[in-house]
């Protein structure tokens, strides 16, 4: 149940707010069975806390917001919240701004004779101002959508149930018009393990995750492709090739990449805090495996959503940092990452955000085209589902918020219209300092297509001056929109992995 390593970390990680912090014990078995002991301990009175929750907070986002004990030089406002929208699930961004949400008033459960009106809304700051003021249903009508990213050309891809669905807006009115069943087979055995964590990856592919009690059996024009249990899948949507990226882990729900195109997840029934995700790897819980790769924070609470830190608005002692939000806690957590031999290790940082509101549940987290932080807050009292009824009436199903972290005195990014650029302006876009930029624009330029796209961007990479210090980030960037394109550019190839930087050559 508990890794050997948890030896070398301190019980304070299992405590709750409000308990005394312990000191290390002395010994390696010692810590090993303290630890184990009081965690076990904590998770008992967890389940009996949910049991016996009688104090139910006052749903109002002003009431919540003066609960938030706030990172220095850090301030947080109300972006949307219910009735607006309901129990958001998984959020990301388009190319225009807009924030895209997946969202369910019936889970974890539908009852006999309910309606399946579940929804994928799509909030808009028209007059920024870093609040929402219009709010579009894009799609409703489903059961328990656990994850939503937005495609170039006005549609989304939806994890549904045992369904991964395309939804276009032909017509351009802000609303799906035509539902496309990309693939079926993911299984449905527990509503909270179920596909989700929709996030496209630097290579244009679609990586999705599924977790431990899954079963999926998926048919493919390549031939049936089958993930038992927790791990991460990657699809080429345009060709329906379909792969296992990663195997194992308990509940993983959240995904992201670094600046090099390194892979790194959270768990939210796991206790190894953030792992390091190589290709082809196992992790905890992956069955028939000869090695198991652990988290770099044994001992560390449940996880879910994860972002890296990035852009010219937040603090430089910021960047590169991962941020995850431990919902079990109500706080939105901070990693400092750092390499170390052939991977990183991971060390913990004060939260961005501690709550003393037991309904705040922050579940997903990302950077927006302003650079500031945006947290989707499931906002419920009740989270188990096993220890407490489906149906106990303390459970909330109508409230939610997003909230927006912002630096104190530091100017916000002004993107540029990326949707409005054509295909020369978007390939510039590749040496943006903003990650949130260049991301976009490689996914418009794929959208684009190789024969519009290729011929401009073999220029721009063949222009870049050799003595510019970006140059072989450029570079890096043109290789991926290239892998995106389903394009080879084996000089390119071969120049990136003879770069002085190797953080370049691995990515390569």
């Amino acid at each position: 149940m508990f890794p050997a390593s948890f030896s070398s970390f301190s019980i304070e990680r299992c405590l709750p707010d409000g308990m005394p912090r312990a000191r290390r014990f002395v010994g390696p078995l010692a810590r090993r069975m303290g630890v184990a002991a009081v965690c076990f301990s904590m998770l008992i009175s967890a389940a009996w806390a949910q049991r016996d929750l009688s104090n139910i907070p006052i749903p109002d986002p002003r009431i919540e917001r003066e609960s938030f004990d706030v990172a220095e030089g850090f301030e947080v406002n109300l972006y949307a919240a219910d009735p607006l929208i309901a129990k958001p699930i998984q959020m990301n961004f388009d190319a225009a701004g807009r924030l895209w949400v997946a969202t369910s008033e019936v889970y974890p459960q539908i009852a006999p004779g309910q309606e399946a009106n579940d929804k994928i809304l799509v909030l808009e700051d028209v007059d920024h101002d870093g609040r929402a003021d219009k709010t579009t249903v894009f799609t409703e009508g489903l059961l328990i959508p656990t994850g939503v990213e937005p495609a170039p050309g006005g549609g989304a891809y939806v994890a549904h149930s045992t369904e991964l669905l395309y939804l276009a807006d032909t017509d351009g009115d802000g609303h799906a018009d035509r539902r496309q069943v990309v693939l079926s087979g993911f299984g449905t055995e527990d509503t909270h393990h179920i596909l989700h964590t929709l996030r496209w990856g630097y290579d244009g592919c679609l990586y999705m995750n599924q977790s431990i009690y899954i079963h999926s059996h998926i048919e493919t024009p390549h031939g049936v492709r089958r993930l038992n249990a927790g791990g991460i899948w990657r699809l080429r949507p345009e060709t329906l090739e379909l792969e296992v990226f990663i195997r194992g882990l308990v509940n993983p729900w959240g995904h992201h990449f670094d600046r090099f195109g390194q892979s790194f997840g959270t768990d939210g029934a796991g206790g190894e805090g953030i792992n390091y995700l190589v290709p082809d790897a196992y992790y905890v819980t992956a069955a028939g495996a000869r090695r198991i790769l652990h988290g770099l924070n044994p001992g560390s609470p449940k996880h879910c959503g994860l972002e890296i830190v990035s852009g010219a608005h937040l603090p430089p002692e910021w960047q590169g940092n991962v941020l995850t939000n431990d919902f079990r806690a109500n706080r939105v957590c901070r990693f400092v990452l750092r390499e170390e031999g052939a991977g990183f290790s991971s060390r913990e940082q004060p939260e961005l955000i501690r709550a003393r509101n037991v309904a705040f549940r922050p579940v997903d987290i990302k950077l927006g085209p302003d650079g500031a932080i945006y947290i989707a807050d499931w906002y419920n009292p009740i989270i188990q589902h096993g220890e407490v009824d489906f149906r106990d009436a303390r459970r909330d199903h109508v409230h939610g918020r997003i909230w927006r972290v912002t630096a104190k005195g530091r100017p916000l990014v002004q993107p540029p219209p990326l949707e409005s650029l054509d295909v020369p302006q978007l390939i510039a876009q590749l040496a943006s300092s903003e990650a949130w930029v260049r991301h976009h624009a490689r996914l418009l330029l794929k959208w684009h297509g190789p024969q519009a796209v290729a011929p401009p961007l073999d220029a721009w990479v063949a222009a870049l001056p050799a003595d510019d210090p970006q140059a072989d980030a450029s570079r890096l960037e043109a290789l991926w929109t290239y892998q995106a394109l389903n394009l080879v550019r084996a000089d390119l190839l071969d120049r990136s992995l003879e770069s002085s930087d190797p953080h370049i050559r691995a990515a390569a």
